[in-house]
Order: C-alpha cells, then sequence, then structure tokens
C-alpha cells in the first residue's frame, strides 16, 4: 500500500469494530468483483438488513452505534463497499464503474449470504447506493432507510465541494480530521472513529462510482417504504430541499430533519435515539 500504512488502519479498523457486540461474526462474500468483508451480529433467524457506509474513509464498522439495537430483530450484515476503505480485497482492477456495476455487486452480495430478500440503510454515498439498488433491484429491497443520503434528491454546496477539495486532491490525516471539524462545528466525535477517517487517508482505494441523482420518474415507481432522516445542520446539501423532493417524489416515505446534527455527525450522535427510530421503523406496519 504505496503511502498508506496498512498496519495503522487495521488496528484502528479493529479497535472501532471492537464496540461492536461480542458475538460478532465476519464472513467474506465472494463477487464478480472480488471479496466483501461482512461484518455480521444477531439472531440468525432474525430478518436480514444490510447497511452500507459513506463514502471517503467511512467503513462497515461505523454503524458501530447502532448496531447492537439494530441486531435485536435484525441480522445486520455491514459492508466494507468493494474498491473503498476497509477489508474487502477487489479481483485486480475489476471494481465497480457503474451503477448497474454496483447493483450487480450488492446482488452478489446477497446472494452470498443467502439473502433472497433484505432491509437496507445506507448513510450518505451508502445511501445513495441503496436507493439505486432499491430502484434497480425492487424486489430484492423490503424497507429502505437513509441518513442523511446525497446525490439522491439534491446536489452538494457548492462550498462543501471547495472545502473537500484539498482532501480529496491529496487526502492526509491533518486534512481529514480538519475537514470533520469544520462540518460538524467541532462536535465531540468518538476519537477511536475518528482516529480510523485519518487512518483512511491515502488508502489505495479504486475512483468511486458517482452519477447523476436517480430520475424523478424513477423515483416515483419505488413501492419499498422509505424513511429518510436529515441533518439540520448538514453542511452537505440544503436538508430541507432534501426532505421535500423526497416527499415530493416517493409514494411511500416517512421524512423528518434532525435538529442539531451535522451530516458527518448523524451516524453517532444520540446512537440509542437514531436506532430505536431506526428499528420502530423496521419493525413497524
Amino acid at each position: 500500500m504505496t503511502g498508506h500504512d496498512s498496519r495503522v488502519f487495521r488496528v484502528a479498523y479493529d479497535k472501532v469494530l471492537a464496540k461492536w457486540p461480542a458475538e460478532r461474526q465476519a464472513l467474506t462474500v465472494a463477487t464478480p468483483f472480488g471479496d466483501t468483508r461482512v461484518n455480521t451480529c444477531g439472531p440468525r433467524d432474525a430478518p436480514p438488513l444490510v447497511l452500507l457506509p459513506g463514502g471517503g474513509g467511512a467503513t462497515s464498522v461505523s454503524w458501530y452505534a447502532q448496531v447492537a439495537e439494530l441486531a435485536r430483530t435484525r441480522r445486520v450484515h455491514a459492508v466494507d463497499v468493494i474498491g473503498a476503505p476497509g477489508l474487502s480485497v477487489p479481483a485486480g482492477d475489476r471494481h465497480p464503474r457503474t451503477v448497474a456495476d454496483l447493483t450487480l455487486w450488492l446482488d452478489a452480495v446477497l446472494d452470498g449470504l443467502g439473502a433472497a430478500s433484505a432491509d437496507l440503510g445506507g448513510h450518505s454515498y451508502g445511501g445513495w447506493i441503496a436507493l439505486h439498488h432499491a430502484l434497480r433491484a425492487p424486489a430484492r429491497t423490503r424497507r429502505l432507510f437513509l441518513l442523511d443520503p446525497t446525490q439522491c434528491f439534491a446536489g452538494f454546496k457548492a462550498a462543501y465541494l471547495l472545502r473537500a477539495l484539498p482532501m480529496l486532491a491529496r487526502p492526509t490525516p491533518r486534512r481529514v480530521r480538519a475537514f470533520l471539524e469544520w462540518e460538524t462545528s467541532g462536535a465531540p466525535l468518538d476519537p477511536d472513529w475518528l482516529a480510523l477517517q485519518e487512518a483512511a487517508a491515502g488508502f489505495p482505494a479504486a475512483k468511486p462510482v458517482t452519477g447523476p441523482r436517480p430520475a424523478p420518474d424513477a423515483l416515483r415507481t419505488l413501492d419499498a417504504r422509505v424513511l429518510l432522516l436529515v441533518a439540520a445542520n448538514s453542511r452537505t446539501h440544503d436538508a430541507r430541499e432534501v426532505a421535500d423532493r423526497a416527499q415530493a417524489l416517493l409514494p411511500h416515505v416517512e421524512t423528518a430533519v434532525l435538529p442539531d446534527v451535522s451530516h458527518h455527525a448523524l451516524p453517532h450522535a444520540a446512537p440509542e435515539a437514531l436506532a430505536r427510530r431506526l428499528t420502530g421503523f423496521l419493525t413497524g406496519p
């Protein structure tokens, strides 16, 4: 890993993973794009829930704050996105390059987990992947929750992109920390999680798949029930625009703008209350 210390990354990864329930399992699922790491916990006979992390340095272990509560009623499968920071191992240079590739990859993950269908959850970029998959493979998605998803219902704020550019162009631990401190307005962040984000700087990841927002006509056809939780203080996009557009386009959506939380702090803020809300949505009528 040129320019990246894999040992430091693995130590930081395992330290956050240690915050998960003790009965967790590490699975390796073969896909056409390589071996995908899945961190799993919860009753084996419970309905499956697949969780996708955000972009940048986020990994499957980033769900540490909600996973114990979610695993009470679901068999939770948190995935390291292939080609992104984490413990998934791409097959040479064969990594997803299109939205169709991402759908093929996630279908293969579900197949490997023995799940004909599953609930899906995603934060940020993971929400974008989850929403596209739900639109392209509707029979495989039961319920879908999105935590401040990017590029789904509104574009990025120009100020966010400008602030992120130096970190994206030449990621260093210092730049990662400065960017996260700016976006979260200095809110307290778990030091182990923050150390993992720093350790992911320079990770030899493939270029992430990007693309346009889902077409309005496609969103109007989504039959799955959706929970959309938007961070009121997100510097990523306009929170009210995201909620309003989703409400106007999705047939079966519940939306809420969560006060006093930013985009990158959302997965870790008020974790018990957030996990209860997600569980209530997944198990409700």
